[in-house]
């Protein structure tokens, strides 16, 4: 906003202080031209030259911003996960020209259209059900993939690597989904760039399986599928010590296809190197599992692949309390693996019902007390780990 005075709006239907991108008032006010009362300043001031634009219309804001960018300009449209269904036919169709029009030569390249999906299903703070749906994944996924991108950043550093790819891309749709929440720090900036530009890879550091087969991968995508994906690892740790663990984090969802059908896939022997072919692969998605199902069913090892995500279960939830209903939770992923690895499952009963009664204590402490408990509130990667020979304490490696 600072460096583009002239061609850049942000587009957020009556959120974007509520989004937490308020700093943007630092730069911009809001754009304004009719009577105002005090309390429609809401966090930034008002002005008829203002570059954010904000009107409880979805719809409308997507017909600023198309025209916007078509006319050679920049920008993003930020908005709620559970409301950006009121685009969708627009999102559609915004595809549908780009498709046509990167074959005409005579048309110019434009700016992207920037989605960034936040206000998510998993923190729904006093919202419930009705602000659960990370269903316009699957909408973006019909889609020609030579326009189509979705990206889940899990920390705030891949989140700044994705911005930045995406604000400087065009001819593209592109979708980032990333919470507003407070979240923990996995990666400093140079890694964060190396795993974007990757697009899924191993966290060696979260693994356990160097130098051997894994008994069973970890997968995630998403912020909170990741965060309940490594305290289920640290649960297998703690209870099997010479399990072998492969981490996967997933920010480019399109890498999950095969390269002959998106041009960020993967090839078979890639995926096939990171997933293996015959062990059981757990992966744990912040959208609705079956469309991991749907991008992956070619795979070789898709028969062993387990997906978990949301399941239209949900209310006004601690944010454990609504992982746990839809079984994305640390406990329910840690018995999994337990159901799954044969050899833990001769050996694994007394490791399973703790965790079972740790789930349930988990639910009683949120419902007596509103919050969830400070242990999983305060969960930090408790193991130190090596970033590029560079010891990095559990303190020093979050926020």
């Amino acid at each position: 906003m600072k460096n583009n005075p002239n061609n850049f709006r942000v587009f957020s239907p009556d959120e974007n202080s509520s989004n937490k991108l308020s700093p943007i008032y630092e730069e911009s006010k809001k754009f304004w031209i009719a009577e105002y009362f005090p309390e429609d300043d809401d966090g930034g001031e008002l002005a008829t030259d203002g570059r954010v634009l904000e009107m409880l219309s979805e719809h409308t804001l997507e017909g600023w911003f198309e025209g916007y960018i078509l006319t050679g300009r920049h920008g993003f449209f930020s908005t709620y996960e559970s409301f950006v269904h009121v685009i969708d036919s627009m999102v559609n169709q915004h595809c549908k020209w780009l498709s046509i029009c990167n074959n005409i030569s005579w048309r110019e390249d434009i700016s992207s259209l920037n989605l960034l999906i936040t206000s998510t299903v998993w923190r729904q703070d006093h919202n419930g059900f009705t602000h659960q749906d990370p269903g316009f994944l699957d909408v973006v996924v019909n889609k020609s993939p030579e326009v189509t991108r979705i990206y889940l950043p899990p920390d705030v550093n891949t989140l700044l690597s994705v911005a930045d790819h995406c604000l400087r891309s065009t001819n593209y749709v592109n979708v980032i989904v990333s919470d507003k929440q407070l979240h923990l720090q996995y990666m400093d900036m140079d890694e964060a760039v190396l795993h974007c530009t990757k697009g899924l890879g191993i966290w060696d550091w979260a693994s356990t399986d160097q130098g051997s087969e894994p008994d069973v991968v970890m997968a995630c995508a998403g912020d909170i599928p990741t965060l309940e994906a490594l305290a289920a690892t640290v649960l297998l740790r703690e209870e099997f010590e010479d399990i072998k663990i492969r981490f996967i984090n997933v920010v480019d969802l399109f890498k999950l296809q095969p390269d002959t059908e998106h041009p960020h896939g993967l090839s078979d022997r890639d995926f096939d190197s990171l997933f293996t072919v015959d062990k059981p692969v757990i992966f744990n998605f912040h959208g609705y599992p079956w469309l991991i199902h749907r991008l992956a069913y070619r795979r070789h090892n898709h028969e062993n692949m387990h997906v978990r995500g949301y399941k239209e279960k949900g209310n006004i939830n601690t944010p454990l309390e609504l992982a746990i209903s839809n079984q994305i939770d640390r406990f329910s992923l840690a018995m999994d693996v337990i159901d799954r690895v044969p050899w833990l499952q001769r050996i694994g009963a007394h490791a399973k019902e703790k965790f079972r009664n740790q789930q349930i204590e988990c639910r009683q402490y949120a419902y007596e007390y509103g919050v969830d408990a400070p242990g999983v509130l305060n969960w930090k990667w408790p193991y130190v780990r090596q970033v590029e020979s560079q010891a990095v304490s559990k303190d020093d490696a979050h926020e």
